[in-house]
């Protein structure tokens, strides 16, 4: 259900479906769609809730720049095991997604991650929203404290959270850049 909602959303309903201009859907899009369409369902709650919470972070200072979705990109390719063009869709997705729902769904699909996702995925996110976030080479003080309220909803205890807070000690609010 899910996906046939994302394909009414984008305007490709079934293979090679008119576009509002009437002409026949862009074939890569398509094609992402399909192979979006294979994974396990599982898998694919997994991926969303994962490129949501990137999407959360990016967005905590109420801007997601070029080099965050870039970054967003990469992170989904890498601890997801996905195409570019896939993960280009699902991060833009998740992109816009936060926008809409932000202020409601937060909690929630930090939750649903945290249940489905064992101990090491939760700190690989972890490490992936301080990356995000660090993508400027400042963590500002809003990013930082969306991270501990992110790791706070996933469970992760204060000294996990340490450790990741001294692997990017130098881009926390108030260290001297030099």
């Amino acid at each position: 259900m899910p996906l046939k909602a994302l394909r009414a959303w984008l305007g490709v309903e079934g293979e090679g479906a008119p576009t509002p201009s009437g002409q026949k859907d862009f074939a890569p899009l398509r094609e992402t769609l399909e192979a979006l369409d294979h994974l396990e369902p599982a898998q694919a709650r997994y991926l969303a809730a994962f490129a949501y919470l990137l999407g959360r972070i990016a967005h905590a200072d109420q801007h997601v720049s070029p080099e965050e979705t870039g970054a967003m990109e990469r992170l989904v390719q890498e601890q997801v095991h996905l195409t570019e063009d896939q993960a280009m869709v699902v991060v833009q997705l998740a992109k816009t997604s936060n926008l809409l729902f932000g202020g409601t769904a937060n909690y929630l699909v930090a939750r649903q991650f945290s249940a489905m996702a064992i101990h090491e995925q939760k700190i690989a996110l972890m490490r992936c929203l301080f990356a995000v976030s660090a993508i400027d080479d400042v963590i500002s003080l809003t990013e930082e404290g969306e991270l501990h309220r992110i790791a706070k909803e996933l469970g992760i205890d204060h000294p996990h959270l340490v450790e990741l807070r001294v692997e990017y000690q130098q881009h926390l609010p108030g260290r001297s850049r030099e």
